[in-house]
């Protein structure tokens, strides 16, 4: 298995393990099924229920064939649109577990979808998908030329997420927060600093824990007070998650 690092915006690293080429195939094939049934489907629907033909004896090749291009447009672009829509995941992509994730850290945006569906066009419609699968398969993290170019990777999903590997945080419901300005803070801001924690609390890298309490001072506008960095991350977390619950 290949494995992605991802350096997020506090120069934490993070690994993933890149979606194999079978994995891939799979996800195409069941992406494949659905588009060949909307597109047999709908064309039924339009020459045999509608009488397409009938109704249109007296149009001309061009309009006939902009009204078919407009039926198909949903398949045409039925992988741009489920990307952007599951936020990386087509109906294939998140059956088998794979999603499109930004090699920087960042979700991936409507200008990265963009660009790995145009080179899709010519890795696997018009290359016949070996194009694509070549460069799969010669590229280390299993990355096509649409990825590469849109600064992207597919990864695999691992299923044994738990709490500790969301922004998540259990508390109780007495809870009292103390830092209210951490509403300040957006859902990727509270995942970096989570994900930065967990790793500096493994590794005992108080270093690291400090510059983490003093970015996040900076960016809400708090002072420590409390009995070490560790409660005080711990304590962010735990507001964060009981303000955005509230909304």
């Amino acid at each position: 298995m290949s494995e992605l690092q991802v350096n997020t915006t506090q120069n934490v690293n993070l690994n993933f393990t890149a979606a194999t080429v079978g994995h891939r195939i799979l996800a195409f094939i069941i992406d494949f099924l659905i588009i060949g049934a909307y597109v047999f489907i709908s064309l039924y629907l339009l020459f045999n229920v509608f009488n397409f033909d009938s109704w249109t004896s007296d149009w001309d090749g061009w309009s006939k064939g902009t009204v078919v291009t407009i039926v198909l447009l949903p398949a045409i672009f039925h992988t741009l649109l489920f990307e952007m829509l599951l936020e990386g995941q087509t109906v294939g992509k998140r059956v088998m577990k794979v999603k499109v994730i930004k090699i920087d850290g960042y979700q991936a945006g409507f200008a990265d979808y963009i660009v790995r569906w145009m080179f899709r066009t010519v890795e696997i419609y018009l290359g016949s998908g070996i194009i694509g699968m070549l460069a799969i398969v010669f590229n280390d993290k299993n990355r096509r030329l649409g990825d590469i170019a849109a600064g992207t990777a597919v990864i695999r999903l691992k299923n044994d997420i738990n709490i500790s590997h969301t922004i998540l945080e259990e508390i109780h419901e007495q809870y009292q927060p103390m830092f209210p300005s951490v509403i300040r803070l957006s859902d990727r801001d509270a995942t970096i600093i989570k994900d930065s924690y967990l790793i500096a609390k493994k590794n005992n890298d108080l270093n690291t824990i400090v510059k983490l309490r003093k970015k996040i001072e900076e960016v809400i506008d708090v002072k420590n007070t409390l009995s070490s960095d560790y409660h005080f991350i711990d304590t962010i977390l735990k507001d964060y998650n009981f303000y955005t619950q509230q909304m």
